[in-house]
């Protein structure tokens, strides 16, 4: 028979994985460092195998304890959404979202479809603009909350960091040229910056051979072995091959999303939209650190 498992294991489990080792997580979930020890044994015996691994003064988690991880967020996150949809109220309205392309594929699927879980008579429009569109379309009420790629100039709440990554073809070999043609957003994009800014200090020649907003576009570019570009890490898609210092490009280093939200008291709608975006980007694909 299969071990039921308690959810109050899985939520220090995922505390202990959020926040890198177990006396932060202590603190998160409210419980000494010695209970948190203690609900970990219990857990793995429950599974019947290690989850952590002792190294000096340290803990790690296992290759198991590192597959647990997408599991546990799953239970924790069906359980939350069913309490939610039979004990908060019905929210009811329209609520504008905005996003880039370049999100929309691999974030958008994973937050609408929890949000619409636990507020199915809400109705979502979605709009995919640029980040700066996006911002003065905000800054004007025309959309709700959107999650931007975010600069100096916007004012906006920061919920993820994530590196920039060089792509290629990986079919072809472009990125071998003397003159590397470039694929790049149009100006004012804050990724074109660090990236023209990145070739200009590592002394490599350039041209700019193609340009747009769209994500989709730059990524068929690429994979047809037309042009060099730069895209999320997280957003990386098959067909593609990561170029790094070893090919010559220079590491592009990190930006931030952030979510912004128009002004003044947004609807309760809008209000629970912009927290369940801020906390489901901030919590998308975290890896495990080491426990302590």
């Amino acid at each position: 028979m299969l071990p039921n498992l308690d959810l109050d294991l899985l939520k220090t489990f995922l505390a202990i994985a959020d926040t890198g080792n177990f006396t932060r997580a202590a603190e998160d979930v409210n419980k000494t460092q010695s209970a948190v020890s203690m609900q970990m044994k219990r857990l793995e015996e429950l599974l019947g195998r290690p989850i952590f691994v002792r190294e000096g003064r340290q803990s790690r988690l296992t290759a198991d304890g590192e597959r647990l991880i997408d599991h546990a967020r799953r239970i924790v996150a069906v359980h939350d959404e069913t309490v939610a949809l039979f004990t908060k109220p019905d929210l009811t309205g329209r609520v504008r979202l905005g996003t880039p392309d370049d999100y929309a594929d691999r974030f958008l699927p994973e937050i609408l479809g929890r949000f619409a879980r636990t507020h199915p008579l809400v109705e979502l429009e979605v709009d995919c603009l640029s980040s700066r569109v996006l911002e003065e379309r905000v800054k004007r009420s025309e959309i709700d909350v959107a999650f931007v790629t975010s600069c100096e100039a916007m004012s906006d709440e920061i919920v993820r960091r994530e590196p920039l990554v060089w792509v290629s073809s990986a079919r072809h070999s472009v990125h071998l040229l003397d003159e590397i043609p470039l694929a790049s957003p149009q100006h004012g994009c804050a990724w074109r910056d660090m990236v023209i800014g990145g070739l200009a200090r590592a002394g490599r020649r350039y041209r700019v051979a193609f340009t747009s907003n769209n994500s989709n576009a730059i990524h068929a570019a690429v994979v047809a072995g037309l042009v060099v570009g730069a895209i999320p890490e997280i957003c990386l898609k098959p067909g593609l091959r990561v170029l790094d210092q070893r090919d010559g490009f220079p590491d592009l280093g990190r930006f931030d999303i952030g979510v912004l939200r128009k002004p003044g008291k947004p609807s309760p709608a809008a209000a629970a939209l912009a927290h369940h975006v801020a906390e489901s980007l901030a919590q998308y694909g975290r890896p495990a650190m080491a426990a302590e």
